[in-house]
């Protein structure tokens, strides 16, 4: 069973600066996507970046709000995604969490992916 475990999250003043981390265990495919995904109270958990790993190359795919903010990166030796998150803004505020899924596809769709993490929150203040 993978099991995946988020970290990082907190509260910041806009424009400030925060990096979550995902343990990943019990991954062992080697073709698969993991990302982060956002929700905040009230709304539809939204896709916010992805990397997939194919056949031993990776790519990136960011959603259009955090486009040039955020930087999704993975070490392989760690096991471990991460969320490079800067120039915070009050509308980032939300539960965080990361998910990964067999094989790639799905892009940004929650229903694509299998397996969660339990979330970290993110609060950023105006």
């Amino acid at each position: 069973q993978v099991q995946l475990v988020e970290s990082g999250g907190d509260s910041v003043q806009a424009g400030g600066s925060l990096r979550l981390s995902c343990a990943a265990s019990r991954v062992t495919y080697s073709n698969y996507q993991m990302a982060w995904f956002r929700q905040a109270p009230g709304k539809e958990r939204e896709g916010v970046a992805y990397i997939y790993i194919y056949s031993g190359s990776f790519g990136t795919v960011y959603a259009d709000s955090v486009k040039g903010r955020f930087t999704i990166s993975r070490d392989n030796a760690k096991s471990t995604m991460y969320l490079q998150m800067n120039s915070l803004k009050p509308e980032d505020t939300a539960m965080y969490y990361c998910a990964t899924k067999t094989g790639l596809g799905g892009g940004l769709s929650p229903v694509a992916y299998t397996y969660w993490g339990q979330g970290t929150q993110v609060t950023v203040s105006a």
